[in-house]
């Protein structure tokens, strides 16, 4: 078995599982090598020239190979060989002459392989079955008897991938790949859009195999019993669509691949067996893929020792290809920020020698995650909260069951599955204010490592129809698209209080799309909901039945060990004098919930500060909360 790369099966004319003969050859050292460029760019010279030679050292290459190079950031270009001193296979080396010639050659965009396509295996897996085996083996379809697929529908939230599938299995098939974006068919001459549908298709039939990719579909081909009158030119376009796709002259090896984020708003006529024969959802990535995606995008970046991209991919929650894209970029551009003081802005360019000293760091791609907001959540997103379950004092055996009812099922999912029993779905805290549910749920998002939603209880009313019960569909379809992931839902009493007490039609079908949505028809695969309340006699009692919420836990006001542990969360950064005993402040707090023990830790510390700034000649090294402080707080609270 031989694993080669993307550039290199183009090169050998081969693809991917393919038979092929491999021979020795004789290679001699490359005097000098002849390049153009075949994406959009100007040609190298000078420095650069030098600094590419040295990026395909020990590389072997024949006039009309084509080479790439990762260039600085998450930039590669692809360049053809044109000639080689002396012919033959040649092998570059530092000391070769390179030189490029031309300022652009080819298409204007990179050729994508599968390569540089990440967490996306099964996806392309099942793609590749669908366009390829027709494409180079129809003679398996007519031993079989049926007929070969002839379209596949991509659908997805944007940025996952969708287009950069498409355009790969188009490369790595050498299918003639005809592109069409959804609302440029559109023409305001009666006839004229179905036509150049009827050409698309024609040029395609001529040129077969041929791979026709329309992006945006949802803009050629939205529901036409939706339509209004004055939009008979989409509604001709539609029939015209579905006829060339099923009608009665076959379109020989022609398939269709189409791409959108809305699938729901297409014509049903174009969601049937003969038009699309499979719909495959292109997903957000989970931590593995976002590695991938990381690793791929980052290649070329001279990375520094600190960067982790596993950490990072862990910290990435609801992030989809398009965002780790950006996350790179503009980790690159904080470092070049860092570089413009140094630049002279008279040269022509920045030579590449000089941008051998930079290196990517851990900061940059803190920065950087400040300036890029996931796609696939962005409606619902909250950052990841920064709580540990260091951070909360005590509740040890309400912080154990909510390990085992919500991180176990989503790390350790095959033995549940041995054990024949379904996960929780669902669980609802309950106490009085301050007693630490939020705080609890905060630090269950930061330990688990999964997508988190955090949903305000009332934040989903509206005072239009439909649109609360729309507002609860989309967070729960969302879960379902990143998952695994937590929805969280504080002050949910808002949200499901008990039916026909009054509050109107409006809530009561709030409180019904709550109720489907938790334990309905579609399965919450990977979704677990929390619900926080202190008021849990307001709660619709259907919502606390077993299947909903499983679980209803109880958070005590806390005993005397908890206050102590609570006490010490609180003051573990505090300069505390000698004298501060935090045993005893843990009994004279008897009846303190958490917040109320954090708000004497404050109030204390505001003492501490109002008295060291009425003595102005002290050193902040002489700062101390001392015992008077905490009795001043306790006294005045």
């Amino acid at each position: 078995m031989v694993q080669i790369d993307g550039i290199l099966r183009a090169n050998a004319g081969a693809g991917v599982d393919e038979m092929v003969t491999v021979r020795p050859a004789v290679v001699q050292p490359a005097r000098s090598v002849l390049l153009a460029p075949v994406e959009s760019g100007r040609a190298i010279a000078g420095a650069q020239a030098r600094y590419l030679a040295r990026l395909l050292d020990g590389i072997p290459v024949v006039a009309g190979d084509r080479v790439r190079v990762n260039l600085f950031g998450t930039r590669m270009q692809n360049f053809s060989v044109v000639q080689t001193v002396p012919a033959g296979p040649v092998l570059i080396g530092t000391s070769t002459s390179v030189r490029t010639e031309g300022e652009t050659k080819g298409e204007a965009r990179a050729t994508i392989t599968y390569e540089d396509i990440g967490g996306l295996h099964r996806e392309t897996q099942r793609i590749r079955e669908m366009i390829e085996l027709p494409l180079k083996y129809p003679e398996v379809f007519e031993r079989l008897g049926i007929e070969p697929p002839k379209g596949v529908l991509l659908h997805g939230p944007p940025g996952t991938g969708k287009t950069l599938i498409a355009r790969a299995v188009a490369h790595e098939t050498s299918a003639h790949f005809v592109h069409i974006n959804g609302p440029e068919v559109i023409d305001k001459w009666y006839g004229s859009s179905e036509a150049r549908l009827r050409e698309i298709f024609d040029e395609a039939q001529r040129k077969a195999p041929a791979i026709i990719f329309i992006d945006e579909i949802d803009a050629l081909a939205p529901k036409r019993e939706e339509m209004s009158g004055d939009r008979q030119v989409e509604r001709r376009v539609v029939a015209q669509l579905l006829a060339i796709m099923d009608g009665l002259e076959s379109r020989g090896q022609v398939i269709v691949v189409a791409a959108t984020n809305i699938p729901n708003t297409l014509d049903p006529a174009l969601r049937r067996p003969g038009r699309f024969d499979r719909e495959i959802e292109i997903g957000a990535p989970d931590k593995t893929g976002r590695a991938e995606i990381l690793e791929i995008h980052s290649r070329g970046m001279p990375l520094a020792d600190d960067v982790d991209l596993q950490r990072l991919a862990a910290g990435t929650h609801g992030f989809v290809g398009a965002d780790l894209a950006a996350l790179c970029r503009e980790a690159a551009m904080s470092t070049l920020r860092r570089f413009l003081p140094a630049v002279d802005f008279a040269q022509s360019y920045i030579p590449y020698d000089k941008l051998g000293a930079l290196e990517v760091t851990a900061d940059d791609f803190s920065g950087a995650l400040a300036e890029v907001e996931p796609s696939a959540i962005r409606e619902v997103f909250t950052e990841t909260p920064d709580v540990t379950w260091e951070d909360v004092g005590g509740l040890e055996e309400v912080k154990q069951l909510l390990v085992e009812t919500v991180e176990w099922p989503l790390t350790q999912g095959r033995l549940f599955a041995r054990a024949g029993v379904r996960p929780a779905r669902g669980i609802m805290l309950e106490g009085a204010p301050g007693t630490g549910k939020t705080l609890l749920v905060k630090a269950l998002a930061r330990e688990s490592e999964v997508n988190f939603i955090s949903v305000k209880g009332p934040q989903l009313l509206s005072m239009w129809v439909g649109e609360s019960e729309r507002g609860v569909r989309e967070v729960f379809r969302k879960a379902r698209q990143v998952s695994p992931c937590i929805i969280f839902f504080d002050e949910i009493d808002a949200l499901a209080p008990k039916r026909g007490g009054g509050e109107g039609a409006a809530v009561e079908r709030v409180v019904s799309q709550f109720l489907t949505e938790l334990d309905g028809i579609e399965d919450l695969k990977g979704v677990i909901v929390l619900g926080a309340t202190n008021r849990a006699d307001m709660l619709d009692p259907a919502l606390l039945r077993p299947g909903r919420f499983d679980f209803r836990l109880e958070l005590p006001a806390p005993d005397l060990k908890a206050r102590l542990a609570i006490l010490g969360v609180h003051t573990r950064k505090m300069p505390l004098a000698p004298d501060v005993d935090i045993a005893t402040f843990a009994t004279l707090t008897e009846g303190f919930v958490g917040a109320d023990i954090e708000g004497l830790c404050r109030r204390a510390a505001a003492l501490a500060i109002r008295e060291f700034l009425e003595q102005p000649d002290r050193e902040v090294e002489e700062f101390f909360v001392a015992r008077q402080h905490f009795e001043r707080a306790l006294s005045s609270g």
